[in-house]
């Protein structure tokens, strides 16, 4: 069954270098499956050529939206197998998850959308200001006093955490993680070993985005209080790092994604 990967081999990532990924990745699941690569602005054109469609390093669909919407559009209309399924909860459908799941008491750093609603976040002496449909920290400000229109801006209290980690995911299964020692320095990772508490956590948000197949990533900051919060669920187009993790985990994830797009095209 042949595949169309989609991935922008130039996209200009700070401090990662998507094309490398994507060029691992591609050279092993072509073992498996006849594929072909193609970049995110030429995938709703080509789609209906293969029998399913992998959405990897595509860059942030804020910088095609037009194009990704009218993909999203195609690929629904003909039922289109696509890789993560396009009923993600997460990132892929926007950045309301995290008013919800604060709304609904999850561990997640505490998100409101209005100004008006400020006293219903902790009382910090400085919030996180970021556009609700931005990505790759696009637009992010940091002000004592946020403002502006409601529904337009995340509002969330600025974190003197510890560190981020990130827990990866191919369907349910967990994966590895990886974590950044220094707060200043987001993707300088190194391997971390997960608790049986952090999986906990992780498995939480896997659980609530209900995809039966993909590759998920969960990015989690260690607050003052020793707690995991949630930063974000990447179920669209989540960047690996399997350049820093060791031969054996690679190999592992590679199998568990080969055996996930077997069984995804056989559903």
């Amino acid at each position: 069954m042949p595949l169309l990967y989609v991935t922008d081999l130039a996209y200009p990532a700070r401090g990662r270098r998507y094309c490398d990924e994507d060029i691992l990745l591609t050279s092993r699941l072509r073992e498996h499956f006849p594929l072909a690569l193609c970049h995110p602005l030429d995938a709703a054109g080509m789609m209906a050529d293969f029998d399913a469609v992998i959405v990897r390093n595509s860059g942030p669909v804020l910088h095609y939206q037009e194009a990704y919407d009218a993909f999203r559009a195609a690929a629904l209309a003909a039922g289109t197998r696509v890789y993560n399924p396009l009923t993600g909860r997460g990132d892929m459908a926007g950045k309301q998850y995290l008013l919800d799941l604060t709304a609904a008491g999850h561990p997640v750093i505490p998100t409101i959308d209005d100004p008006a609603d400020l006293a219903l976040l902790p009382a910090v002496p400085s919030y996180a200001v970021k556009p609700k449909q931005g990505a790759d920290s696009i637009g992010l400000t940091f002000t004592p006093h946020p403002q502006g229109p409601a529904g337009v801006n995340l509002i969330q209290p600025r974190i003197d955490f510890a560190y981020e980690v990130s827990f990866y995911f191919v369907d349910d299964a967990f994966q590895y993680a990886l974590h950044a020692p220094d707060p200043d320095r987001r993707w300088e990772l190194e391997p971390y070993e997960a608790t049986a508490a952090d999986l906990d956590f992780a498995r939480s948000f896997i659980a609530w985005n209900t995809l039966s197949h993909g590759i998920q990533r969960v990015d989690a900051c260690r607050a003052p209080s020793g707690e995991l919060l949630l930063v974000e669920l990447e179920d669209l187009n989540p960047y690996l790092s399997l350049d820093l993790v060791p031969p054996a985990t690679q190999e592992a994830f590679i199998t568990a994604l080969t055996q996930s797009l077997h069984s995804f095209l056989t559903v």
